[in-house]
């Protein structure tokens, strides 16, 4: 993970395996976080959770929905980029009445975990 949040404040995009890791790190510090399944996390090409309590979703398109890209997933749910602005921006994509996951930020995955 802090080898991608280096790279990310330098202005620099992280090598794709770093990218890939801090990605799956952050997903999976979110389904810890907020455990459940009415909403599901996109980010491909790394991974998609899903997450939040509540009613839990089994076919078709989920109702609940978020998607990006992996280098903005990486800053927002590091909050060096807001949800708000990266939303605002069209980097995040938001779909559904449970998807606003601020509650759940920042996340920091523990050590080791990349």
């Amino acid at each position: 993970m802090k080898q991608a949040l280096d790279a990310l404040d330098r202005g620099v995009e992280p090598d794709r395996p770093v990218l890939r890791d801090a990605v799956r790190a952050l997903l999976t510090e979110l389904s810890r976080r907020a455990p459940g399944r009415s909403v599901e996390v996109r980010i491909p090409p790394f991974g998609a959770i899903q997450c939040v309590a509540g009613p839990r979703h089994t076919r078709g398109t989920p109702p609940n929905v978020v998607e990006t890209d992996p280098v903005t997933w990486v800053l927002v749910a590091t909050e060096r980029v807001s949800w708000a602005d990266a939303l605002r921006d069209g980097r995040l994509r938001a779909s559904g009445n449970r998807t606003d996951l601020t509650d759940y930020l920042p996340l920091n995955p523990p050590d080791g975990e990349e």
